[in-house]
């Protein structure tokens, strides 16, 4: 697994302008980003945060839709 697109609770601080951890779960809730708690304070991913804004990721090349391959 890649973890390339995670938000840790450091990224979090610095975008949402919270401290405690507590603060940032709050917030990014409050906006619908689904939150994780972690050991080291809450995490979430771009996608999630993406999600929550109204993007839907881009198709990839490598997933077929069922109906396609009947």
């Amino acid at each position: 697994m890649s973890t390339v697109n995670v938000l840790s609770c450091d990224d979090l601080r610095a975008i949402t302008g919270y401290q405690r951890p507590a603060d940032i779960e709050r917030c990014l809730s409050e906006q619908g980003i689904r939150v994780f708690r972690g050991r080291l304070g809450p995490w979430t991913t771009l996608d999630l945060v993406n999600q929550a804004g109204g993007l839907r990721p881009a198709n990839n090349d490598e997933t077929y839709d069922p109906d396609t391959l009947l």
